[in-house]
């Protein structure tokens, strides 16, 4: 597929991506504070500074775009044509990033729900997010994934 704008603007528009505060990150803070749930913000001492922890549920909460994390079986996981080869190793390194992370946040006893971008994109997805205040206090839960790819 061939970019429908010139390098200038494509670099533009990649330096623009933000890692914080991102709108799906932005509908789970609101949904989780208005159901009276407390957090804290891209707590730095934990590994991957979840976006979101809730200390009391010793739980980390990570918003995930669907596109930067690859989301596996997700129509918004697309790869680039142009630089392939480096789009593919820079979403290697992420994929292993966030599987070292899983691994350590288990080993230091915390729970981990990884929330995908594609469950926020509209209204009909997002009246799902009301089955997770129910997944956060169920301590018997290690890992979430929400949603699951058959979901979206």
């Amino acid at each position: 597929m061939v970019d429908i704008v010139s390098e200038t603007v494509r670099s533009r528009m990649m330096a623009g991506i933000r890692g914080a505060d991102t709108l799906p990150e932005m509908i789970v803070r609101r949904f989780l504070h208005s159901k009276g749930f407390r957090y804290r913000l891209h707590v730095r001492s934990l590994p991957g500074s979840p976006d979101l922890v809730l200390p009391k549920y010793r739980l980390a909460i990570f918003v995930h775009g669907c596109f930067w994390h690859r989301h596996a079986g997700c129509p918004f996981a697309t790869i680039p044509d142009k630089n392939h080869e480096d789009w593919e190793k820079k979403f290697n390194q992420n994929v292993n990033r966030d599987n070292r992370t899983l691994i350590l946040l288990s080993e230091k006893g915390w729970r981990v729900i990884v929330i995908w971008e594609c469950g926020l994109r509209n209204a009909e997805l997002r009246a799902k997010l009301n089955s997770l205040p129910a997944l956060i206090v169920d301590m018997s839960i290690s890992l979430i994934e929400w949603p699951l790819p058959t979901q979206v």
